[in-house]
């Protein structure tokens, strides 16, 4: 349609009016909105000029309108439902489409389908208002349960309260209960999330609390007896740790339960090696044991005839010292009784020379002197060969004693040094195993 028609039909001609001048027209500016004007640039013309799309509004129109809005009643259904823009555009458009079908329209039909559409909506609202919240919820997961659940109840209630706002004729509760079950099954959803976010939180937690745990059993620090004890000390002390971690949401007891679980598998491993090792030790140390007893005994055993060793070189040197000193006796007896006898001897010998001199045989007493003479010296010399020998006997006794003492020394030692040679192998051994 031409502007100028519009124009026409604005005023109150039809559009096919035929007016020869339109210079004796005037509109007033009330039919005009602000919006169809020229905005001023800031010049000092206060003409205000229209846009070339404007047409001005008809007079009834705009009465109607003020009625509607300011004099009259709020139009409601027989069943006090009030009727809103929306509403009413529903019913409009059904009455239209009922019509243009050619069925005769019907006000309770229209209802009926009206209150399903706006049901349906009311549905969509509270769910918005649920998962928008919830939403905004989810960003701090993991969180408590209890602190989930209670943030379900308020926005399930919120979500009702948007419901009840927008629903129409739900009489039957049958779309409040539809609302509710697609707000339990996000509800369980929101759950399940924040399960996984709890699993992943208490999962990181525990690799990163394990860490040094897992580092020590890659370099095989509890392959060693007690090697068990320390690996339960240490898991303990990830337990312990653990359970003063904040936020870790409702899967810190299900996640801990399992990684213990898993670390049974290398628990029961240790156990094994720590019982295998152990058993090895026991055994290496009771060979230990049974060997420094053996060889206890044998140095006790080496002690003891070392002792007795001592003894009889000991009783040797008493008895060795005896024979010297009965040799000495009796030489020394011998050499008495033949000083005696070489006494009685010269003491004749010079009686009988008294005699001669005396009776006057001086030759005969001159050959008894040279007699007493040699006598003497063969008498002398025994006495000295006699000293010599004992001499040469006494030290060819005391060097069999020195001898005899020094061998049996000689193999105290080697016995001795044979022993502290097993006590070092055997250390050594020990310290290998």
């Amino acid at each position: 349609m031409a502007m100028r028609q519009l124009w026409l039909v604005a005023i109150g001609y039809s559009a096919g009016a035929k007016i020869s001048s339109i210079k004796d027209f005037r509109v007033c500016s009330a039919h005009f909105s602000e919006d169809d004007y020229i905005p001023n640039q800031g010049g000092k013309s206060k003409k205000r000029i229209l846009k070339s799309s404007a047409v001005p509004v008809p007079w009834v129109t705009d009465h109607f309108c003020k009625f509607v809005f300011n004099d009259s009643s709020v139009k409601r259904l027989k069943d006090g439902y009030t009727v809103t823009g929306r509403v009413l555009s529903h019913l409009a458009k059904m009455y239209v489409d009922t019509i243009s079908s050619g069925s005769v329209p019907c006000l309770e039909n229209a209802v009926i389908a009206m209150a399903m559409i706006e049901n349906e909506a009311a549905v969509k609202v509270g769910l918005q208002v649920y998962q928008s919240g919830m939403e905004k919820l989810k960003v701090s997961f993991p969180l408590e349960l209890k602190a989930v659940s209670s943030k379900h109840q308020h926005l399930s209630n919120t979500a009702t309260q948007a419901f009840m706002k927008r629903s129409f004729r739900d009489t039957d509760g049958k779309y409040l209960k539809s609302l509710e079950e697609k707000i339990n099954e996000l509800f369980d959803g929101y759950l399940c999330q924040n399960e996984q976010a709890s699993k992943r939180r208490c999962e990181d937690l525990l690799s990163s609390l394990s860490a040094p745990m897992m580092e020590k059993l890659i370099q095989g620090f509890y392959a060693k007896p007690g090697g068990y004890d320390l690996f339960c000390k240490d898991l303990e002390d990830i337990g312990k740790k653990y359970k003063i971690q904040a936020n870790k949401g409702v899967k810190a007891e299900e996640v801990l339960d399992e990684f213990l679980k898993q670390k049974s598998v290398d628990s029961n491993a240790i156990l094994q090696a720590d019982k295998k090792l152990t058993e090895k030790e026991k055994k290496m140390k009771a060979e230990e044991k049974e060997k420094a007893a053996l060889l206890h005994q044998e140095i006790k055993a080496k002690e003891e005839k070392q002792r007795q060793l001592e003894e009889k070189m000991e009783a040797e040197r008493q008895s060795n010292e005896e024979r010297m000193r009965q040799m000495k006796e009796k030489m020394d007896e011998e050499m008495r009784l033949q000083r005696e006898e070489f006494e009685r001897a010269m003491d004749c010998k010079l009686r009988e020379q008294a005699d001669l001199l005396k009776k006057g045989f001086k030759e005969k007493a001159d050959r008894m002197r040279q007699e007493i003479e040699e006598f003497k010296k063969r008498s002398t010399e025994p006495e000295t060969n006699r000293a010599k020998e004992f001499a040469v006997n006494l030290e060819n006794g005391s060097r069999r004693h020195e001898e005899t003492m020094a061998e049996i020394m000689q193999n105290h030692r080697e016995q001795m040094m044979e022993i502290q040679k097993k006590n070092i192998n055997s250390s050594v051994d020990c310290c290998i195993m």
